[in-house]
């Protein structure tokens, strides 16, 4: 696991630097600078433009990660790679005479309820072009074991990208039209950046032929495009739905509760980066074994550093609001607290069933793939048309948290069928024992200081506490030697 903790640990301090650069974003400087009501039109539209980005890429990022390992020869890999531009770009015609001939009539349709949105609408379809092709190219370097250059222009280019086009907005050097264009722009410099990384990679010798496996080539991309659609109307139907359902401010908030969740979801997102072409090796070169020890190790791991980040979030929440007002003196974020608990168990829960995705993404059972996806999409759908009526905003977190939740079990199920291992063993249920007895412990401990204080206090109080007990518990070898590791490094610092 050398390779994997090394990548995932640049990539976790990568993520969480964005997230921490993305939260000022979120609840200091969109309220303050441009508004609750365009940052509600902002979320819609890129939430829409995700949705259309899995047609575009139509799967090819996960076809070249299961299929460059697993190519006889360089030219075979170099036909994948080279098919993988080619192939997108046809979509991408084709889908521009669609949107762009029937622009009025998908104006008038998304823009029914938010009027705003009416003028940025080609917003959905070039963005979604750039994050498509950012996509195919980042795993170009996937393949190569390279993963935290891409992972940083991911995670953190476009958060200090959004931040410094805040800054221009609120200098008054542009509109928030202005503000839009170069937001595209930054998108597409990233994407040039993806490209001569990849490239400096790894260059494919160009061959005017199909790869020779094009027929389950396609195939797999056809099942994993219904498969990747599916998970990104699951991600992005929400603010997309509340959008039609609801006004812009309570997407606002819904985004920002969502926003805060997704520090739990940090070290899956740094881990699956590295993991997945890891998983794909051993499933091509047939290592049942160490099949089996990435999913054992990756769901007792994950569990506990989500674990970590779960306890800090959801014992401090009325802290973390407290200081979301302080920040910007916005009134509503609160009402979203429900939101952050749904989601953080719903990630948890997420990152306790390891690589089982990896695993049925890349192995011959692929196919079952759309099913899980476009059924916990289409259930998402039906379950927010109805919660939302009922309990508002709050309703579409808590038709994610069932439908995740079940869905999960069901993979899990599924990989324990076909391959007859679990992600599950002793160790995570104890991780799960650690987990609630630190939240009931410090949800209730409140220190009669200024809002500031009692958050450091009380993160450093979980951290120790909780990372101290798994120590002792010995829940992860992994953990335990980094932890052995910095202590040695602390001690010879000190001397």
């Amino acid at each position: 696991m050398g390779l994997v903790v090394r990548e995932s640990f640049y990539n976790i301090l990568s993520t969480l630097f964005a997230i921490g650069i993305g939260a000022l974003n979120t609840v200091v400087f969109f309220p303050l600078v441009v508004g609750v009501q365009s940052y509600g039109i902002l979320m819609i539209l890129l939430a829409q433009s995700n949705i259309l980005q899995p047609i575009f890429s139509f799967g090819l990022q996960n076809a070249v990660i299961k299929f460059f390992s697993a190519a006889p020869s360089r030219e075979e890999q170099d036909k994948l790679l080279l098919f993988s531009l080619i192939f997108p770009l046809l979509i991408i015609v084709l889908s521009a005479f669609l949107f762009f001939g029937h622009y009025t009539a998908i104006t008038d349709y998304l823009s029914s309820k938010n009027e705003g949105l009416a003028d940025f609408i080609y917003l959905i379809f070039v963005i979604a072009v750039s994050t498509a092709y950012f996509e195919i190219f980042f795993s170009w370097a996937r393949v190569q074991k390279k993963t935290v250059v891409g992972n940083f222009m991911k995670e953190v280019y476009q958060r200090v990208l959004i931040s410094g086009l805040l800054l221009g907005y609120f200098l008054e050097w542009y509109s928030f039209t202005g503000f839009i264009h170069a937001l595209i722009v930054g998108y597409y410099i990233r994407l040039a950046i993806m490209v001569g990384y990849s490239l400096w990679l790894y260059r494919p010798k160009i061959y005017f032929s199909l790869p020779s496996n094009h027929s389950s080539l396609l195939l797999y991309m056809l099942l994993i495009f219904l498969s990747a659609f599916g998970a990104s109307v699951i991600i992005d139907i929400d603010a997309s739905m509340l959008g039609k359902l609801v006004e812009e401010k309570y997407v606002a908030y819904y985004k920002v509760g969502v926003f805060i969740a997704a520090l739990i979801d940090a070290p899956l997102r740094a881990l699956q980066q590295i993991i997945s072409p890891l998983v794909a090796e051993a499933i091509n070169n047939n290592h049942s074994h160490k099949l089996k020890d990435l999913l054992r190790k990756s769901s007792v791991n994950l569990l506990l550093v989500s674990g970590l980040f779960f306890v800090l979030i959801n014992a401090n929440i009325d802290d973390l609001y407290g200081f979301i007002y302080l920040l910007n003196g916005k009134e509503g974020f609160s009402l979203a607290i429900p939101v952050v608990l749904y989601f953080s168990m719903t990630k948890l829960f997420t990152a306790a069933t390891g690589c089982v995705n990896n695993i049925i993404t890349n192995s011959k059972y692929y196919y079952v793939v759309p099913f899980f996806s476009m059924g916990s999409a289409v259930a998402v759908v039906v379950l927010n048309l109805q919660l939302i009526e009922e309990l508002g905003f709050v309703g579409a977190a808590v038709s994610t948290f069932l439908v995740i939740t079940l869905f999960n079990l069901l993979k899990v199920l599924f990989v324990w069928y076909r391959f007859r291992i679990l992600p599950f063993n002793k160790e995570v249920l104890y991780l799960f024992g650690v987990i609630l007895l630190s939240y009931g412990a410090f949800s209730f401990l409140h220190f009669p200081f200024p809002i500031l204080v009692n958050l450091v206090l009380k993160c450093l109080l979980i951290g120790v506490s909780y990372l101290g007990l798994c120590y002792v518990l010995g829940l992860s070898l992994q953990v335990n030697a980094f932890i052995d590791q910095g202590i040695k490094k602390l001690r010879s610092f000190i001397g």
